[in-house]
């Protein structure tokens, strides 16, 4: 079966500012604790990199009570790169808040790094969507299929595609794998490899478009509306690393706690319509 390959620039990340109105001391990255002034009270800033949506949204709605804890989350930045975990392994921030553990013990291999997960919070099933078909019966033998050229989305990408009976992968023992790997065609499709960040502005090109929950809700489509998509058991849960040092840290340990709270479950339930899924399970 034909396969296709394209080569996306990669798009430079945009630096944003903090979520959150604070004003005081900047930060640093020399270790010290840093106070700011936020609503007339003296906070401990925690600095971090955190994606858009749904991860820097969750901050801000747990932000409140983290205040009441005497702390507050300053977001360096919102648009995840290469470069975010080598920053939270240096210091630069505390933590960062976008990627699943397959990734990171995939990124601590590679770089001898030593981040940790302090915090599984939400899960994003990775899903497959169409502007043509409403369901997966309706997408015909010899559909274009466009998926994300990253090797782990790639591997989730290729594993829903095997799940729905589409195709069959060799066997691998790892999280990586590429449409090379892919040892029969049992439907007729042409897969296109493509970076998950041009994927959404290509979807009308393709029959069938396979991405990430976040990038999906971040151009502001309904990611409600898949064909098919991974199940709640996924183990791409998203959660919060950081350096052994920090991973007792009490305003880390307090953000976490406020993150993985029935209420901000609820939260996640309500505002994202179950296209994201929290870990914590709500009680009743």
């Amino acid at each position: 079966m034909k396969v296709k390959r394209i080569l996306a620039t990669a798009v430079a990340a945009t630096l944003a500012a903090s979520v959150f109105a604070s004003c005081g001391k900047t930060d640093s990255s020399n270790g010290e604790k840093v106070k700011e002034l936020v609503d007339g009270k003296e906070l401990t800033v925690i600095r971090a990199l955190a994606d858009l949506t749904p991860h820097s949204e969750l901050i801000e709605y747990v932000e409140p009570k983290l205040n009441e804890k005497g702390y507050t989350v300053k977001i360096v930045s919102t648009g995840a790169d290469a470069t975010w975990n080598e920053k939270t392994q240096n210091g630069e921030v505390d933590f960062n808040f976008m990627q699943h553990q397959p990734a990171l013990d995939e990124w601590n291999e590679i770089n001898n790094g030593k981040l940790v997960n302090i915090g599984d919070i939400h899960v994003e099933p990775i899903g497959a969507y169409s502007e043509k078909y409403t369901s997966a019966d309706e997408v015909p033998d010899g559909a274009t299929i466009v998926i994300p050229n990253d090797a782990t989305n790639e591997y989730r990408a290729l594993r829903i595609l095997e799940q729905q009976g589409w195709i069959k992968l060799g066997e691998t023992e790892t999280i990586r794998a590429s449409v090379d790997d892919i040892e029969e065609y049992i439907k007729p499709i042409e897969i296109t490899e493509l970076d998950s960040i041009q994927i959404n502005s290509h979807r009308t090109e393709f029959d069938v478009y396979i991405n990430n929950t976040n990038k999906v809700i971040e151009a502001g489509l309904d990611a409600t509306k898949y064909l098919f998509r991974e199940g709640e058991d996924s183990p791409y849960a998203n959660i919060i690393v950081t350096t052994p040092e920090k991973a007792d840290d009490p305003g880390l340990k307090a953000l976490v706690e406020l993150l993985q709270s029935e209420d901000t479950a609820k939260f996640i339930i309500e505002k994202y319509n179950g296209a994201v899924i929290p870990v914590t399970k709500i009680s009743g």
